[in-house]
């Protein structure tokens, strides 16, 4: 997965779209901008039942963002509105086979925007192999700064394509699954649903 970090400037008035998607760790809201997933974040407030069977609910949901949220640029909204329209059913599609345990690999482009150093560690984290887990510090030394460790902590937590840029698979040294921004029993149940039988916390 590469991760795309660069975007036009926004154009005044572009409209940029948004999909709500249910799944089986509760509610996902995924943004796109210029043919690009730009975030997937779990609702808090509407949670679903773990475990629950959603596909059917997955409709497309389609509005857009306010004037002033997001930092990225869409192209023409004539356009846009097919592109983004595409990529958002496309990730969609995806996450259906991911959660089915079909999909290992996500293809839909994506883009993540931060500082340099935590890019670096997104872009590490999308080198994790599906079913498997790297502690806190093997991620810091891959990502160029073995000290750096709670600073990688940092990056995971404002990860702004949850599930795809798969900070679930980061553990702490000593085994426990430690923090995660969608709480440990969504963090459990990715871990479970890939390495295919229970976790301990």
């Amino acid at each position: 997965m590469k991760i795309f970090n660069t975007l036009r400037r926004r154009k005044p008035g572009a409209k940029r779209m948004t999909k709500n998607y249910e799944s089986p760790v509760g509610t996902l809201i995924i943004k796109a901008s210029a043919g690009f997933i730009t975030e997937i974040k779990f609702a808090m407030e509407e949670q679903t039942p773990l475990g629950s069977d959603n596909t059917e609910k997955n409709r497309q949901s389609v509005g857009t963002f306010g004037e002033g949220e997001g930092t990225f640029t869409p192209f023409a909204p004539e356009a846009e509105e097919c592109d983004e329209h595409a990529v958002l059913q496309q990730c969609a599609r995806e996450l259906d086979a991911y959660f089915a345990g079909e999909l290992r690999r996500f293809t839909v482009p994506i883009c993540a925007k931060g500082t340099p150093f935590r890019e670096r560690v997104w872009g590490e984290l999308c080198k994790i192999p599906y079913g498997e887990k790297i502690s806190y510090k093997e991620l810091a030394v891959r990502a160029g700064n073995p000290a750096a460790v709670r600073a990688v902590g940092g990056a995971n937590h404002h990860n702004p394509v949850n599930i795809i840029i798969p900070c679930h698979r980061v553990i702490g040294a000593n085994g426990s699954l430690t923090g995660y921004g969608g709480g440990l029993e969504r963090k459990k149940f990715l871990l479970e649903l890939e390495h295919g039988a229970p976790i301990a916390h």
